[in-house]
């Protein structure tokens, strides 16, 4: 690190460069004035009487200082020493994101999520001020002392109310994190820093970024044309939810993609709540932001992580009760974090399942359909779920007829109803039954119901003829757009 003695603005006394880019170079910096550390931001003289280039960095400091988040770097000041622009922003001491990920490899699930949230907390606020930051990636992002993400470098920033965000064929951002429109240079949207989002939270996830080449420029084609590594297959820890969040961020075709990083925290902040309760565990900035979650997402949470001092009281005054003598019995069942989660099926008594009833059936293709995922459909939990493999154009390969998952009663029962809940809605799909063993191919099942173009919440009336079944299968015989279905929640009503 080259130690100056300079000073700039006749303020701030440059300290100890800590990093530099194509446009500018970062010090560490003294401010005598208020005595406290900053950094200052300095435009390289060679590209200073570029107009070009000096309004965007000006640029910089006006969409920062627009910006007032938690978790975005603040600008202080800006100014010009000696026809040189500089921005004066608060010092973050720590890492960058990118360093953290070299050090330890792959991140705690929990706290890659929690560092999601906190970026896409900052995009939300950006995004409402009309910017699109356009250069997602671990190194512009800064992790201090206390855990905290913060966002940084809106240099290439731009407001969303211009037209034309980029040139024609020219690509803006680093290009193992850039989105597929911007890699074609057509114009960029808060949905590419979306996309962009969602490769880092890969990469938090893998311990490394999804795509590799030669060129920089095949890096980024490869964003183009090829999918997306599974990233369960490759940390199979990784629940459904979390999985389903990262492929839908990373969606090649922006319809296919989250509107707004809105939608995408919405599901974050519910995967984080499902991972703190499953592991019974979570970091320390998993924590902080477990007790900030908003109503609709925070009864995910166990309870002790989002209320720790309540919860102690609880306890307090149950030991108390005990020790008087008062007993109090009360019994409650209840499917899950979410609560039920299925259709009321008024006159009909749910069927209790065990936690492994759900399997895969694939009798047609390799004899597997994402079985480590099967479960997810009978958690009671809505952001969990299992789903079919993604077959091109919605078409199933080869003679293959269809896939689909079954439950296992236990014991041979007259099922009257089976409620399905879905995220994919408009694949087709019937009910099946077996009364005692698997079929091997689906001749040997009993169609119970109609088939049917399945709704997000929807109710199969079975007709057993009074048989009692043990196995009750949903045949997917048909995919929704997108060419992959996903169930959510089945139960089974008699």
């Amino acid at each position: 690190m080259t130690v100056t003695q300079t000073h700039i603005g006749d303020r701030y006394r440059l300290d100890e460069k800590v990093g530099s880019g194509g446009m500018s170079s970062v010090y560490r910096a003294f401010d005598p004035t208020l005595e406290r550390w900053v950094a200052i931001k300095l435009m390289h003289r060679d590209i200073s009487t570029d107009p070009d280039q000096l309004e965007r960095f000006r640029r910089e400091a006006r969409a920062v200082a627009r910006l007032n988040h938690p978790h975005v770097v603040t600008v202080i000041d800006a100014g010009e020493d000696d026809g040189t622009p500089y921005i004066v922003l608060e010092f973050v001491e720590g890492e960058t994101l990118k360093d953290r990920i070299r050090r330890e490899g792959r991140l705690p699930v929990s706290e890659a999520v929690a560092y999601a949230i906190e970026i896409g907390r900052a995009l939300s606020c950006a995004h409402e001020h009309k910017l699109v930051h356009r250069d997602i990636k671990p190194q512009n992002i800064l992790i201090d002392r206390d855990g905290r993400a913060k966002l940084t470098d809106f240099g290439i920033s731009r407001s969303l109310e211009v037209q034309g965000l980029t040139a024609t064929g020219r690509v803006l951002g680093t290009t193992d994190y850039v989105s597929p429109e911007q890699a074609l240079g057509h114009d960029v949207t808060e949905q590419s820093d979306i996309y962009s989002l969602g490769i880092v939270l890969y990469e938090m996830l893998v311990g490394e970024a999804p795509f590799r080449a030669d060129t920089q420029v095949a890096v980024a084609m490869k964003h183009v044309r090829e999918p997306l590594p599974d990233v369960q297959r490759l940390r199979p820890e990784i629940s459904a939810a979390l999985a389903a969040v990262v492929e839908r961020a990373t969606a090649k075709e922006t319809a296919n993609r989250y509107a707004t990083v809105e939608a995408m925290l919405h599901d974050l902040e519910e995967v984080l709540g499902i991972e703190a309760a499953r592991t019974g565990e979570a970091g320390a900035e998993a924590t902080t932001i477990l007790r900030s979650l908003p109503g609709d997402t925070a009864d995910f949470a166990p309870e002790r992580m989002r209320h720790p001092t309540r919860t102690l009281a609880i306890g307090i005054v149950a030991l108390s009760l005990v020790a008087g003598g008062i007993g109090y019995l009360a019994t409650r069942t209840e499917k899950g974090a979410g609560g039920t989660v299925t259709p009321e099926a008024r006159g009909l008594t749910e069927v209790e399942l065990r936690s492994s009833a759900a399997n895969d059936y694939d009798p047609q293709g390799d004899g597997q359909e994402y079985p480590s995922a099967t479960q997810n459909a009978i958690d009671g939990q809505r952001p969990t779920n299992w789903e079919t493999e993604t077959y091109q154009n919605s078409v199933w390969p080869g003679g293959k007829d269809g896939v689909g998952l079954y439950l296992d009663a236990g014991d041979p029962i007259p099922a009257r109803r089976l409620d399905l809940v879905t995220s994919t809605p408009g694949f087709e799909a019937a009910v099946y039954g077996a009364p005692n063993g698997v079929p091997g191919t689906l001749d040997g099942w009993t169609k119970l119901s109609s088939t049917k173009e399945v709704g997000e919440n929807e109710r199969f009336d079975l007709d057993t003829a009074q048989r009692r079944y043990r196995y009750y299968l949903v045949w997917i015989s048909t995919l929704p757009e997108g060419g992959k279905a996903r169930i959510q929640e089945l139960s089974l009503k008699r």
